[in-house]
């Protein structure tokens, strides 16, 4: 049984459950077919608590002899943050970050893949990368239309930030994954992420200083 209001799950948790089913896939190649809250947990610095909480709102709750089935833990998760017909996703900016993203990214999910990215240096554009098309920015409205893409990355220059992410807006994206180094205002009926690298290394400069 699936929460059928997990629209509203806190995003704290979908980050989890995106965290336990990459757990749980590494699990599986191991031959393992059932996992335990406490094992869960240890894998995550979490507390077992913590991993039942966040299985019950999804409506998933395991055996105290055999804890949880791996392959049906990986399917109601997926049915939970995923779309049932896949989103696509753009990169903005194919420097060394947006390039190793791609690579990185690419064949991981099955019902989210990146499948086109943008720059506006013709040396980058109308080429294939990491078997991912690649077109200069006055393609955007064109491009995204086309492909029904809802999501961008954006790796762009800090300073084009602000004005690549509107163009992206205009052709009708919905969410953006924000790398640059400056914080992006939206409009409330855009959801977006921001990933600061330069402040999650501090966090941890400041715990590991003596």
């Amino acid at each position: 049984m699936t929460n059928k209001n997990h629209k509203d799950l806190p995003g704290k948790t979908i980050e989890r459950l995106s965290q336990y089913r990459r757990l749980l896939y590494n699990i599986l190649q191991q031959n393992k077919h059932n996992v335990y809250s406490h094992e869960l947990a240890a894998l995550m610095n979490l507390t077992p608590v913590q991993v039942r909480r966040d299985l019950m709102l999804i409506g998933h709750s395991g055996s105290q002899s055999k804890g949880y089935n791996v392959k049906g833990l990986i399917t109601l998760i997926g049915r939970i943050i995923d779309s049932e017909t896949g989103q696509k996703v753009a990169i903005a900016g194919l420097g060394n970050l947006g390039r190793a993203i791609m690579s990185y990214f690419s064949g991981k999910r099955e019902k989210l893949s990146i499948v086109a990215g943008f720059d506006n240096d013709t040396q980058k554009t109308e080429r294939i990368i990491a078997g991912i098309p690649c077109y200069h920015i006055n393609k955007i409205q064109e491009v995204i239309a086309k492909e029904n893409i809802s999501i961008v990355i954006l790796t762009v220059a800090p300073e084009a930030a602000h004005e690549v992410a509107r163009l992206f807006l205009d052709a009708g994206v919905k969410g953006i994954l924000n790398y640059t180094s400056v914080p992006l205002t939206l409009p409330d009926n855009i959801h977006l992420e921001e990933y600061d690298i330069v402040t999650s290394l501090e966090k941890l400069a400041f715990l590991v200083k003596e």
